[in-house]
């Protein structure tokens, strides 16, 4: 049995440090699963990390947030960067790990499985789904003594608790507090190989929350430390990866029949559960008739949104309605001596789509609406509230009525809504984030070389602020920098759009060196250019990778290998995120 431990003072800190920590550095991020056990980690998630040396007075080494050397007290718990002992290639090989090049120049392995990376939302829901109606699987595991594993579509997951006092946001996104309940994913644990000094150490803070030494007084005996007790015994255990054998038919009718029991107890109503995005509750909100209100900031795709629900919704700017345009008007007919009452143009091109059409659904989308002036919100809520314009003319029985606005906070020129207007609407508050704008910008066809510049920035740069003065970058401004960008093939003349630092930097990005998509698809590449790329070029690479299509899918994911793990890593959470494979 391999024996486990932690990096020593002199390894880390020493004139001649391990050759993992002189090419990857000190600092070190830390995983979910140790977060919630109670990491000390800073917004960025990289943590503090325990030594095996002591520091004097009984205290402990650690190595801070951001690699330099820090002092503990040893009675306070520990964060725990495993090193396994790994005498030479040799060992490497019997212990069955699998190995890459890494882009630090060393050895990658592959060894042992351990929570790591908290689920997504979506994922989280469904897991949340799958335990309530008795439908996950146990693989007979549980790590720490305490938390069970599960499986589900081939993937390995615990539900954990976070212990912290302070709230932190997870790699999901999601910002968890005390006693909150984290689906965490059980994943093969990374380790750098350090072959002159015969060691494997992992790449991230796996553990926490472990006693470094119950007496509070640390000698460096490193051995009678709680610590090495953990690493050699609770973790050296959950290491070891489970396994999921196939049920026998008598047993997977037995588990089919719990499930169909289990449904029908947890859900009595029939109700479908889960995550629900943005563009569903709006679909939701027209399918069921009921008027849906768009809030947030201009430039979000609110109008975008309802286009791809019904792309010939009729729209009215509201900013710019007179009460003729919106409720219509009456005139003089001098050859009767009567009023007649004619229709607003808007209202007869609804009318004549849902008679040309009626068993499908069109919206009349009412925009700007805040910007409206007091007496035009108030023509606009008789629609709504009647669904009749200018107590004449009925919306047909297949119009549907969507708004949009912009907050208070986000237009001077807008205006209070009545709360009677208010509370006729069901109201989806729209935020864009960079992961679903780069999945409409793939479907979308933006240029390639913006798609790999937001990505590559993570959304930095999808917005800036905006002062009146200056151009400023936001989604929309970024869909017409696409269009420029085809048209001109001169990335300088976006500074028009986006301004002209964003632009310089677009520049210098576009100016290094990447093998592009069709380069790929061609096989018009060597081995050479791939070696001579830097980390930030072949991050760019990989960047613009993602938006392959999914017939060629397989030969980008064969290329994005050759440029290390940590790529293909990054690759796929962009190109095929839902992937079970």
């Amino acid at each position: 049995m391999s024996i486990f431990g932690l990096l020593s003072e002199k390894q880390v800190f020493g004139e001649t440090p391990s050759a993992v920590i002189a090419a990857a550095g000190a600092a070190c991020e830390a995983t979910d699963y140790a977060v919630l056990s109670g990491a000390d980690v800073n917004a960025e998630g990289a943590g503090k990390w325990h030594l095996s040396s002591a520091a004097g007075y009984g205290d402990v080494c650690v190595a801070g947030y951001d690699g330099t050397r820090k002092v503990a007290y040893a009675q306070a718990s520990a964060s725990i960067r495993p090193v396994m002992e790994c005498p030479d290639a040799g060992a490497l090989k019997a212990l069955g790990a699998k190995t890459a090049a890494d882009i630090t120049g060393l050895t990658e392995a592959e060894y042992g499985e351990y929570p790591q990376d908290a689920a997504s939302r979506e994922l989280s829901g469904e897991l949340d789904r799958e335990l309530s109606y008795a439908r996950l699987r146990r693989t007979g595991k549980t790590f720490d003594g305490q938390y069970t594993e599960y499986i589900y579509n081939e993937r390995k997951f615990i539900r954990a608790s976070y212990i912290s006092e302070a709230p932190h946001t997870l790699s999901n996104g999601r910002t968890c507090k005390t006693d909150d309940q984290v689906w965490i994913e059980v994943l093969p644990v990374k380790w750098l190989f350090d072959e002159e000094a015969g060691l494997l150490v992992s790449r991230r803070i796996l553990a926490a929350g472990i006693s470094y030494c119950a007496g509070g007084f640390y000698d460096g005996d490193f051995a009678k430390s709680g610590a090495y007790a953990f690493l050699n015994g609770s973790f050296a255990r959950d290491l070891v990866p489970s396994e999921v054998r196939e049920m026998t038919e008598e047993e997977r009718k037995q588990y089919e029949a719990d499930m169909k029991q289990a449904e029908k107890r947890n859900n009595p109503f029939g109700l479908e559960f889960g995550q629900v995005s943005e563009e569903d509750i709006i679909r939701g909100a027209i399918e069921s008739d009921i008027a849906v209100f768009l809030h947030g900031p201009s430039s979000e795709g609110k109008s975008a949104r309802v286009k791809q629900i019904d792309p010939t919704c009729e729209i009215i700017y509201l900013r710019n309605a007179t009460p003729d345009s919106l409720n219509g008007r009456s005139v003089y007919n001098q050859s009767t001596g009567e009023m007649i009452d004619i229709p607003p143009t808007w209202y007869k091109k609804v009318k004549e789509k849902c008679e040309k059409e009626p068993d499908k659904l069109h919206v009349v989308f009412f925009d700007e609406i805040n910007n409206a002036l007091p007496s035009i919100q108030g023509m606009a809520f008789n629609i709504v509230l009647d669904r009749e314009v200018n107590g004449l003319w009925k919306l047909p029985d297949n119009a549907r009525v969507v708004a949009a606005g912009n907050d208070m906070q986000d237009s001077i020129a807008a205006n209070q809504i009545a709360a009677p207007f208010f509370n006729r609407f069901a109201h989806v508050y729209i935020n864009t984030t960079t992961e679903k704008w780069l999945k409409w910008a793939k479907k979308n066809k933006i240029h390639p070389a913006i798609y790999s510049y937001i990505a590559y920035k993570r959304g930095e740069t999808l917005r800036s602020s905006y002062d009146g003065v200056k151009p400023n970058a936001d989604p929309r401004k970024w869909e017409m920098a696409s269009k420029m960008l085809y048209a001109t093939g001169r990335p300088e003349m976006l500074r028009a759009l986006i301004g002209e630092d964003i632009t310089d930097e677009f520049v210098q990005f576009c100016n290094q060196p990447v093998i592009t998509l069709e380069d790929v698809l061609a096989g018009d590449y060597t081995q050479r250019e791939i070696d001579n790329l830097n980390t930030a070029e072949r991050y760019a690479t990989t960047m613009g990778l993602s938006q392959v299509e999914d017939k060629d899918i397989e030969v980008v994911r064969e290329f994005v290998t050759k440029l290390g793990e940590e790529f293909r890593a990054i690759f796929e959470s962009l190109a095929a995120p839902g992937e079970q494979k």
